[in-house]
């Protein structure tokens, strides 16, 4: 019998604010059964650090993965299941650049960065390939695979507009991390879980983040079942 092919998605989490967004795009790719390479730059720990109170580590990395993919945006422990022994993680160091992902014939599905600094977004866009997150989205891009990325900074400047519009002219999908309330926030999660859940529509992986428009107005105060998605 023929081994199928591990083909995942890399995740590329950057220094911008926004680590809770990271957690609820790689929890919802574990959740449609996709396998996930991780990026964690040197920038995004002490964003993670900061907005967690995790210590994201190389050599205990699944430990610490663990721990912040089950913290709920509000900062609160245990409110998601950790990964399972069986979800397909693997994780590169940012520092890297002999990786897997760094190389073309490195068989990925894309990459999503989230959330993306305005640092990252210039890097992306100018070819600077200064890390392993920015080699990778290089890549990407000149293999023409689908790159999304969630740029979460506010405002933006007339250069970093400059290098958005080049980003979408090279093929990525320039997503603003721009939460919508039509879906019925009635938690900080759901914000956070309808920008995840717009990664990976951009991404095509099926999910249940957020409630979807179905055309009819207060949909978003129907009620809602137990568990977020339903």
């Amino acid at each position: 019998m023929t081994e199928r092919k591990r083909t995942p998605w890399v995740v590329g989490v950057s220094g911008a604010s926004g680590t809770p967004y990271a957690a609820a795009v790689v929890r919802g790719l574990i959740a449609a059964g996709e396998s996930v390479d991780l990026v964690v730059s040197r920038a995004s720990r002490l964003t993670l650090l900061d907005e967690t109170g995790i210590a994201f580590r190389d050599a205990h990395w699944r430990e610490d993965l663990a721990e912040w993919l089950a913290r709920g945006a509000d900062g609160k422990p245990g409110t998601f299941e950790a990964p399972t022994a069986d979800a397909d993680l693997r994780y590169w160091g940012a520092g890297d650049l002999a990786a897997g992902p760094s190389s073309g014939s490195y068989p990925v599905k894309g990459m999503l960065i989230v959330p993306a600094s305005t640092a990252c977004v210039a890097g992306v866009a100018l070819g600077l390939s200064k890390d392993l997150l920015q080699r990778v989205a290089s890549v990407t891009l000149k293999e023409r695979r689908r790159l999304v990325v969630a740029v979460r900074e506010t405002p933006l400047n007339g250069q970093t507009l400059k290098h958005l519009v080049a980003l979408d002219e090279a093929g990525a999908v320039v997503l603003p991390a721009s939460p919508a309330f039509y879906a019925g926030a009635t938690h900080i999660q759901d914000p956070v879980d309808f920008v995840a859940g717009r990664v990976l529509d951009a991404a095509g992986v099926p999910h249940r983040l957020y409630r979807r428009w179905e055309g009819e107005l207060g949909g978003s105060r129907a009620p809602r079942g137990k568990n977020r998605g339903d």
